[in-house]
């Protein structure tokens, strides 16, 4: 650097320039310099600065963008939870609805079932009702015919073998006699179609069954017509004046 500033000082003296202007040129290298860095400084302060502005920028556009975004999620999430309540309400009303009508066809097939039990039982019942008047015929011819002959107690034994078939018959189909003699009269069973004064029972007892009651099951079938037992009435004396004003 000496030999150089030694060299210009040797030509500026040599071409004739002052030394002023030498020591002026001297002095401007420096400023230009200094001129150069500031310039630098403000370029990169100016695009720091830039630079801020522009991150604030985006930022502020993503916060709002994730604002929106968040805003959008939470309707959808307002509007699925609606959906979902709405799901459960109708399921709740479908199964409501299922538990009514399985609930009124169970009703609806045990009454069927009874119906058509109670239908059943009615046939069964008619059926045999019209069947029981002819073992009422058989059980008077037993009581009332007495065979004198061979011939007559083969006949008498064919018809009973048919008796006895037909009650057979009646009893596989669930029906049973009644007995009612010596028992306390029972309206729900009984039909009291004769009084007998007697003092050998007491009042209300069934003295004699005069037309057999059946059971179908454990329900009657047919009433048993009775004759049922009454207080003996004593016969009252008259008084005397009354007797012999009647002979005057």
């Amino acid at each position: 650097m000496i030999d150089e500033n030694k060299q210009i000082n040797n030509t500026s003296q040599q071409l004739g320039e002052p030394t002023e202007v030498k020591q002026a040129m001297k002095s401007d290298f420096p400023a230009q310099t200094n001129f150069n860095e500031s310039g630098s400084e403000v370029t990169e302060q100016v695009a720091a600065q830039t630079n801020i502005s522009g991150d604030t920028a985006v930022n502020s556009e993503n916060s709002v963008a994730a604002t929106e975004k968040t805003e959008v999620e939470r309707a959808a999430l307002v509007e699925l939870t609606q959906q979902i309540e709405s799901v459960k309400t109708q399921l709740e009303e479908r199964s409501t609805q299922y538990m009514r009508i399985a609930a009124d066809f169970e009703n609806y097939r045990k009454r069927t079932s009874k119906e058509k039990e109670d239908l059943e039982l009615q046939v069964k019942r008619n059926t045999i009702l019209e069947l029981l008047p002819v073992v009422d015929n058989f059980e008077r011819a037993r009581s009332h015919l007495k065979p004198q002959s061979e011939g007559e107690m083969t006949m008498h034994k064919s018809y009973q073998g048919v008796y006895k078939q037909l009650v057979d018959s009646l009893k596989r189909l669930g029906v049973s006699p009644m007995r009612p003699e010596g028992q306390e009269f029972d309206p729900n069973l009984h039909e009291a179609v004769m009084r007998e004064p007697t003092d050998e029972h007491p009042e209300g007892t069934v003295l004699e069954e005069l037309v057999r009651g059946y059971y179908l099951g454990d329900r009657v079938l047919r009433h048993a017509m009775v004759k049922v037992a009454a207080p003996k009435e004593d016969t009252p004396f008259a008084p005397e004046d009354q007797s012999s004003s009647a002979s005057s």
